[in-house]
């Protein structure tokens, strides 16, 4: 919805939340999350809020929350609720109101040095305590105090409160590094980000507790909402780019590549060279670029030749300069990447074009874009690629695609398509889930629509219980062939019950579609379930607008229907005795190296 896309408009939102919430709430496909919230300050128009800005997100949410200021309570002493409500997520919505130990100018070194120690205990107590709900915990760090009674001094002295509050941030941060499902929501920087005297206002504090200024709160509230989001794979995955004007500044076909606004000549081309580096930036961190231009392909490339900019033809993993509808290009994009339209964001400083994105592919975010200079703040401030870890993956994902294109541009010359599989000589490591694997397997299960059986979401620590479960069989993927290595790409797993491995996730990733590496995944399951001598695999596909490419796994790979409802299909596969492998042109675990998945 526009209305929630930034920069919104905080206090419209919360004048018209309402009528906004009933139209979210009747958007097809939400998922369902338990978000539990504990407070040491007014909470209720941050809830609101909240809600609005995940159900924008996909994210249906049901509440529960903890009583005004028992933050500590809720979680550490827990009557039984929080138990029983069993989170998906915990928001902790604290700040600086609600550290007890800040120093006073009269304290000794020694004296601030105690109460720092003390405050430090209590919030390492609060955040193990909370690890014992086995959800992903969001932690809000601390604003920084609007008053210094010792001015600049304050971030320095041991009694400084300034100084206080940025060890107490370094400590969430520490801690957040060092603890699987715990995240920092950067409230010290959101806070800066909007200026600290119009964030904290003292009549809101006073009259109602709120810990910043009434109009903020939606801000706030999208914040959270990013991270919140992010963890349940909600994330946009690309970038589709304009050139003219968005990338550079003027037309290339008109001005020429050399007269081009890039570099730091000028501001307007400092503005743009800005976008290309935030955008390079993005591409290190997992995201995927993409030209969407209506120019001639020879002069868009020569463009990005130039001196001057920043990005090259080598960052972009597919070039569409030609005179196609901008929405065209992009639906044709998204098939080749094996995305859906709804997983970019589309650039354009053109209202036209991004009115006709908007309309033919709702589900496309697109930003509107002002002045180039304002460019960079309006897609970083947006959320669309909030990341909540940072994997090897994520790091060679683009050298990835372009590994994919070589190999379709190989396969053009084969007229056998199991030939053209038999050349990539292709090679798997297939085995249960490893320590260093849970970060990339959740982030997997997380971010796969597509082939996602079950739709299931999973957080670490979940992930992590599965694979101490001696009643559960799991299997992680890796593939390479001589392109490169796709990394760690498909996750099972299974539940032994009842005398039979009942699948309840199978997840992989779209950029092995179509290279029989299902076919090993299964074969590696047919083998786990003959070594506990189970001989049978149910498996459900509950369909989504998302997962329709593996409406038909199950029957090709011999299963049996058992019951059907539109809502779910129930299959069931009787193991042969003398099972013989499905999987002819991948060669698993033969002379392939075990790799670690961690960051």
């Amino acid at each position: 919805m526009q209305a929630l896309e930034y920069p919104f408009d905080g206090e419209a939102l919360l004048r018209k939340k309402r009528a906004l919430r009933r139209e979210l709430a009747a958007q097809p496909g939400l998922v369902e999350k338990k978000v539990a919230i504990v407070s040491g300050t007014t909470v209720g128009e941050v809830k609101n809020m909240l809600e609005l800005f995940l159900l924008n997100s996909g994210i249906r949410p049901a509440f529960w929350e903890g009583p005004y200021g028992l933050y500590y309570e809720s979680i550490a002493f827990d009557d039984g609720s929080l138990a029983a409500f069993a989170p998906d997520v915990i928001y902790i919505h604290t700040s600086v109101h609600n550290l007890q130990n800040l120093p006073c100018p009269a304290d000794s070194a020694g004296a601030a040095e105690e109460k720092f120690a003390a405050e430090a205990a209590r919030w390492q107590g609060l955040w193990q305590a909370a690890a014992r709900f086995g959800c992903p915990v969001v932690q809000n760090n601390f604003e920084l105090p609007d008053v210094r009674v010792l001015g600049s001094f304050d971030a320095v002295a041991a009694q400084g409160r300034v100084r206080f509050v940025r060890r107490m941030n370094d400590l969430a941060a520490d801690w957040a590094a060092q603890h699987a499902n715990f995240y920092v929501h950067d409230l010290c920087w959101l806070s800066a980000s909007e200026g600290l005297a119009r964030w904290c206002s003292p009549a809101a504090w006073y009259a109602y507790k709120y810990a910043c200024d009434v109009p903020y709160i939606p801000t706030l509230a999208h914040s959270v909402a990013c991270i919140i989001k992010a963890l349940f794979g909600k994330n946009k995955k690309a970038v589709a780019t304009d050139l003219d004007n968005t990338l550079w500044g003027g037309v290339v076909g008109d001005d020429g590549p050399e007269a081009l606004a890039m570099g730091s000549e000028t501001p307007a081309g400092m503005a743009h060279t800005a976008l290309q580096q935030y955008l390079k930036d993005l591409s290190g961190a997992g995201v995927l670029l993409n030209v969407c231009s209506k120019n001639e392909e020879a002069a868009a490339r020569a463009g990005l030749r130039q001196p001057a900019a920043t990005l090259r033809e080598e960052d972009f993993v597919c070039f569409s300069a030609n005179w196609q509808p901008k929405d065209a290009n992009l639906a044709a994009m998204a098939q080749k990447l094996n995305l859906l339209p709804e997983s970019f964001v589309f650039l354009d400083d053109n209202p036209a074009e991004r009115a006709l994105v908007r309309q033919s592919l709702p589900g496309t975010a697109v930003p509107e874009l002002a002045a180039p200079e304002g460019y960079v703040r309006t897609l970083d401030r947006a959320g669309y690629f909030e990341a909540v870890g940072l994997s090897a993956d994520d790091k060679k994902r683009a050298q990835m695609y372009h590994e994919n294109a070589l190999r379709s541009a190989a396969s053009a010359s084969f007229a056998d398509y199991g030939e053209y599989l038999r050349s990539l000589a292709m090679r798997a490591e297939i085995g249960p889930f490893r320590a260093g694997q849970l970060g990339r397997i959740t982030q997997l299960i997380n971010k796969t629509n597509q082939f996602n059986l079950t739709t299931r979401r999973y957080t670490e620590a979940e992930v992590a219980a599965c694979m101490q479960d001696e009643g559960c069989i799991t299997l992680a993927g890796r593939l390479e062939d001589k392109f490169g290595d796709n990394g760690l790409v498909s996750a099972i797993i299974g539940r032994v019950r009842g005398g039979a491995v009942h699948i309840e996730l199978w997840v992989m990733s779209c950029r092995v579609f179509k290279r029989e590496f299902e076919l090993a995944m299964f074969d590696a399951l047919a083998a786990a379930c003959l070594e506990r001598g189970v001989r049978t695999i149910l498996g459900a596909y509950l369909p989504t607008a998302k997962n329709a490419p593996v409406k038909g796994l199950y029957p090709s790979l011999g299963f049996a229907a058992v019951a059907e409802t539109p809502q779910k299909a129930e299959y069931r596969y009787d193991i042969p005795a003398a099972y013989a492998p499905k999987c002819r042109c991948i060669a698993v675990n033969e002379n392939i190296p075990c790799k670690e998945e961690a960051p």
